[in-house]
C-alpha cells in the first residue's frame, strides 16, 4: 500500500527560510531516490501558499517514514509531516 506525506509549515516558519533551506532538502530527496528509496513523486501544492504546504508519494509506510526521519525541513523544524496510507484504484 503506498503512502503520502503531507507537509504542513510549522508556525512562525516564513519563505526565506523555506526558501534558504530547500537546496539540503532538493539534495535529500534526489539522494534517497537515486539509492532506491521508494519515493514516486513530490511537490507543492500551488494553492494558496506555494510555501505553505507539499506531499510526497511512496511505496510503502516505511519509506516515507525514512524519508522524514532525515528531511531538512522536518529535522531543521520548518515543517510538520502527517503520513497517509493510500489504497488508490489503478486504471491502466
Amino acid at each position: 500500500m503506498e503512502s503520502i506525506v503531507i507537509y504542513s509549515l510549522s508556525d512562525g516558519t516564513d519563505r526565506a527560510r523555506v526558501l534558504e533551506t530547500y537546496p539540503r532538502h532538493q539534495a535529500y530527496f534526489e539522494a534517497f531516490r537515486a539509492n532506491g528509496g521508494g519515493l514516486l513523486a513530490l511537490g507543492p501544492f500551488l494553492t494558496p501558499d506555494p510555501a505553505g504546504s507539499s506531499m510526497g508519494l511512496f511505496t510503502s509506510r516505511e519509506d516515507a517514514e525514512r524519508f522524514i526521519a532525515d528531511d531538512p525541513f522536518v529535522v531543521e523544524g520548518l515543517a510538520i509531516p502527517r503520513i497517509l496510507e493510500w489504497d488508490p484504484v489503478r486504471f491502466e
